[in-house]
């Protein structure tokens, strides 16, 4: 199974961009985040044109929003409101074979890196403590040690020093600020999650999947950050066996700031 997750930052403005992404890497499960839809007006026809006719979408007029297209049969499971809010931010499916899989878009949390004197900043943490007592609570279930969960998408955190341009500049930016790499860590711990990505290729190796729209020359700064990843549960782990992150696709005409992701499993 190929899997890909992306931040495509617009489904009907950026839908040439998914059929090329399709046509040349052929993932079996494509996720998508920020599609910006609302369900009435998600472009079906379009997407299960493009050879996926097994479509979950969770959307919202303008902002935020997940998909999950598949070649794989799945059964649709409930999405959780994450701090109440009916923001579409998650999408959750069982596909056949038992793979559970959660497709999460997380909250950027603003610009000022203070709960106290910036809501959105407050949002995504309280986000985070909510994703780690899920899993915590599935994990004492026995579900995640045993069982094949994957959980990808654009979890708006640069968890390493090797997943950022620059550590030391970036410790007060939102995305790589200690408090939020210290709860995207007990979320990763209370699920037994593995970053398949890193699994792959460890640090000191530097990956990015986000370069700003800000920065005249991307590829000359190549300020970057790791911001959508593929995590699986160990029983998952052991079946990765290639991961990329499509760098090239920052430069395609039109662009999503953020590059797909890909994982193979077996």
């Amino acid at each position: 199974m190929r899997i890909a997750t992306w931040n495509i930052n617009s489904l009907r403005l950026r839908i040439d961009l998914l059929r090329r992404l399709a046509q040349q890497e052929g993932p079996d499960v494509i996720c998508l985040q920020e599609i910006k839809v609302e369900d009435g007006l998600f472009p079906l026809d379009a997407v299960t044109a493009l050879g996926y006719p097994h479509v979950r979408f969770h959307g919202m007029k303008a902002y935020n929003g997940v998909a999950i297209l598949s070649r794989i049969p799945f059964r649709v499971m409930d999405p959780k409101d994450w701090c109440l809010k009916g923001d579409a931010r998650h999408a959750h499916v069982v596909l056949d074979g038992d793979v559970e899989l959660h497709n999460f878009y997380i909250p950027a949390g603003g610009d000022i890196p203070d709960p106290d004197e910036n809501v959105k900043f407050a949002h995504k943490l309280r986000f985070l403590d909510e994703l780690r007592d899920h899993f915590a609570a599935h994990a004492k279930a026995g579900a995640s040690a045993k069982g094949k969960a994957i959980m990808v998408g654009d979890l708006n955190i640069a968890p390493l020093e090797e997943d950022v341009w620059s550590h030391k500049q970036l410790l007060s930016v939102v995305s790589h600020t200690p408090i939020e790499v210290e709860k995207l860590n007990a979320v990763q711990k209370a699920g037994k999650w593995i970053d398949a990505v890193r699994q792959v290729t460890p640090p000191p190796i530097k990956l990015f999947s986000w370069w700003s729209y800000r920065s005249a020359d991307w590829t000359k700064n190549d300020r970057g950050r790791r911001l959508d990843h593929i995590w699986v549960t160990p029983a998952m782990s052991k079946r990765v066996r290639h991961a990329t992150i499509l760098k090239d696709m920052r430069g395609w005409t039109q662009p999503s700031d953020h590059v797909a992701v890909i994982v193979d499993i077996d």
